[in-house]
C-alpha cells in the first residue's frame, strides 16, 4: 500500500490503561488515497488477559467473541504492512495510537508513522459544539449518522472518522 497517503484507524481495548496492562482487542483502519478509500483492514484480537466489565459496556465486545481470534503477535505485523508510512488519524489519537505503541514495544517493533487527531481538530474549529464525542462530530458536520452503523467498534468507527477527516480537509 505504498501510494497510500493516510490510514484512518480505531481500536477497542480490554480497558483504558495500557500501563494496567490492558490490551487491543480489536483494531479498524480504513485507508485513503486522496478523497478515495482504497483499503479496509479489520481484525479482532484475543489478548490473552481478562477484560475490564466497564470497557465491555461501551464496546459490548466478550470474551466469547475474542476466543479462536489471532493474538497480539499474529494481528500486529499485518497492521504494520497495512499502514506501511502512511499518516494515521483518529479521534481521540492520544488514546488510540498509546495502546497501539504498547503493542508494536511488546513486539519489539516501533511505530513512528506521523499522527493526526480528529478530536483535537474539532475542538479547534467547532469550540461551541456540546461536546465533541465522534457521533456528536459526526452530526455536525454530516447530519445523520448511518442506520447500519454500530458505534465503539474498530471498522465503523474508523469509517466514520475517515468521513469526519475528509469534511474537515474539505473546510
Amino acid at each position: 500500500m505504498s501510494t497510500v497517503k493516510s490510514v484512518v484507524f480505531d481500536v477497542e481495548t480490554s480497558g483504558l490503561s495500557p500501563g494496567s496492562g490492558h490490551r487491543i482487542i480489536e483494531i479498524g483502519a480504513v485507508a485513503l488515497k486522496g478523497r478515495d478509500v482504497v483499503g479496509e483492514f479489520h481484525s479482532m484480537v484475543d489478548p490473552g488477559c481478562a477484560l475490564d466489565p466497564r470497557a465491555v459496556a461501551v464496546h459490548g465486545i466478550t470474551p466469547a467473541m475474542l476466543r479462536g481470534n489471532p493474538g497480539p503477535d499474529a494481528v500486529f505485523p499485518v497492521f504494520r504492512e497495512f499502514i506501511g508510512n502512511a499518516q494515521l488519524i483518529a479521534h481521540n489519537a492520544r488514546f488510540d495510537i498509546e495502546f497501539l505503541r504498547r503493542e508494536y514495544a511488546q513486539l519489539g517493533m516501533r511505530l513512528t508513522n506521523g499522527v493526526i487527531c480528529t478530536l483535537k481538530l474539532s475542538r479547534q474549529r467547532f469550540p461551541r459544539l456540546r461536546n465533541h464525542r465522534l457521533e456528536t462530530v459526526v452530526s455536525h458536520l454530516l447530519g445523520e449518522l448511518p442506520d447500519d452503523l454500530q458505534l465503539h467498534r474498530a471498522l465503523d468507527d474508523a469509517r466514520l472518522t475517515a468521513r469526519v477527516w475528509l469534511a474537515l480537509e474539505r473546510r
